[in-house]
């Protein structure tokens, strides 16, 4: 989306739907369209040739094919064999449960009622106007079907990221009982990528069609921008959203023209805050972190509304408000950028880049209101270094303690978050990382810290009880609709819809 994706960098991408091999955990890079990302990496392809392998075995062992079979829950326990096979025993998964269908099928329901809250979801806003960079992924996807004519799926569609296929895959195709849908600000109006107005009338719709609350939503805000006040006001009286969503970055999709800003800037920034407590509306999410040393050297004067150092200070002088900080602040994310190179920091120095910043501010400056959500940090390490991903996990709880690690996915880009909602569950740290950096343990998938990080921990911060909200999901429309989907044979795609480097050859399963 991007100026940062020119021509030559959009020339070697294509729409991830296009990947020949459509692994039920992604097996390469993925780009959200605002940064270039890199190629599959070694590790990533010796995972899809055990998924291959593995699941070729257990399919004919089934009666099915290999692409059904990768639909299935046994077909994502293959993904996570395959991953611990080359990355060591991280997830919980053995070899019976992901060679049996019956027997992945009913640990999968005996998991499908757990809470999971997802704070950090997206789509796309229907018809961009022709001069808006949105217009980018549009293009990209016409011309996807010609750099690969032997694809045997449908041609992928701006639609793949409009509010349809959001709600089958967030709502149908995974456990998510509820989410929260968000936006990031432009200086152009036509990049936005929803407004505040398609933010609340698609919270509208999805809770009309739902008959429940299943849809929460941000309102975003751009407080450099003339009159940011009145638009405070007017989404408190015309949206009343349930939370605030910031990028003192400011405009994440065009840094050349991006106007930072600073969370504890007490003359631009508290009077909003004031407005929040008057308001009600005390969650104030903050997207930090994403901006590895490749856009520090091109635009040094971002970084440090990048960092998380103006965090502690608005919190601490805001007690009212809960500040709650997107992708947990990780730094290192898109094309030059080598988590193994960022893993070994972390093994000699027990740190990772801002992350470590933003998980040791409650114990420098005994606040208790700073919060984490983990999307699109946890789906990138888990593809590339799950023990960087565990690592991650270790700190913030450590840190910022359980109870203050939230669930998101930055769906939809990653396609449905299921895979991810399964990754979390199965994963653990390893016991030498418990044992050298102090890491408790994450356990069961069902136990209190997987369960807080999901779900209940958000819910604490919204104001849902889980074992009320879940018993109302479970009769409501949508619960009507994802029974009668499964039962007309329904099932996830296994597609992302993020942008991947381009690949050679002919689809296959």
């Amino acid at each position: 989306m991007a100026e940062l994706l020119n021509d030559e960098d959009m020339a070697q991408l294509e729409p991830a739907e296009h990947v020949s091999f459509h692994s039920p955990v992604p097996v390469r890079p993925i780009s959200n369209g605002e940064i270039m990302v890199g190629t599959q990496t070694d590790n990533q392809r010796k995972v899809e040739s055990r998924i291959r392998d593995l699941a070729g075995e257990f399919s004919r062992g089934q009666g099915v094919s290999r692409r059904n079979f990768l639909l299935t829950a046994a077909g994502m326990a293959t993904a996570f064999l395959a991953m611990n096979e080359v990355y060591g025993d991280l997830f919980d998964v053995n070899r019976a449960e992901a060679a049996t269908l019956d027997l992945a099928d009913a640990r999968a329901k005996s998991l499908a009622s757990q809470f999971v809250f997802d704070v950090h979801t997206h789509f796309l806003r229907p018809n961009p106007s022709p001069d808006s960079s949105l217009r980018n992924i549009v293009d990209l996807r016409k011309l996807g079907r010609k750099w690969n004519p032997a694809l045997r799926l449908k041609p992928p569609t701006y639609e793949d990221l409009s509010y349809d296929n959001f709600v089958k895959e967030m709502f149908l195709d995974s456990d998510t009982k509820l989410a929260i849908l968000s936006g990031a600000p432009a200086e152009n109006p036509d990049e936005w990528m929803l407004t505040n107005d398609a933010i609340a009338a698609a919270r509208a719709r999805v809770n009309a069609q739902a008959g429940t609350r299943r849809l929460m939503s941000h309102a975003v805000l751009s407080p450099t921008d003339v009159g940011w006040l009145d638009e405070v006001d007017r989404a408190v009286e015309v949206h009343k959203p349930d939370a605030w969503k910031l990028y003192t970055i400011g405009d994440s999709n065009r840094l050349e023209v991006a106007r930072p800003w600073q969370l504890d800037n007490e003359k631009l920034a508290y009077p909003g805050y004031e407005k929040f407590v008057k308001a009600g509306i005390r969650n104030v999410c903050i997207h930090k972190g994403l901006f590895p040393p490749s856009q520090e050297r091109q635009f040094p004067h971002l970084t440090a509304a990048a960092r998380v150092n103006d965090v502690a200070k608005a919190a601490k002088d805001w007690p009212q408000l809960n500040f709650i900080i997107y992708h947990a602040a990780f730094r290192h994310f898109g094309e030059g950028v080598d988590l193994k190179v960022v893993y070994a920091e972390f093994e000699r120095t027990g740190r990772i880049d801002w992350v470590s910043d933003l998980a040791e501010i409650p114990a420098r400056h005994g606040v208790k209101n700073v919060y984490c959500d983990i999307g699109g940090t946890f789906a990138i390490t888990c593809i590339d270094h799950p023990r960087l991903s565990a690592a991650v996990l270790g700190i913030l709880i450590k840190g910022l303690g359980a109870e203050h690690v939230t669930w998101g996915t930055d769906a939809i880009w990653f396609g449905s978050p299921q895979w991810q909602i399964e990754a979390l569950r199965r994963i653990e740290i390893p016991k030498d990382l418990q044992k050298r950096f102090g890491f408790a343990p994450l356990g069961a998938a069902d136990g209190p810290v997987k369960s807080g990080i999901l779900g209940a921990n958000s819910a604490r911060l919204y104001g849902i009880k889980p074992k009320v909200a879940s018993a109302i999901f479970a009769n409501d429309k949508f619960a009507g609709f994802k029974a009668d989907y499964e039962a007309s044979g329904g099932r996830r795609s296994n597609l992302a819809y993020g942008l991947v480097r381009k690949e050679a050859g002919p689809a296959q399963a």
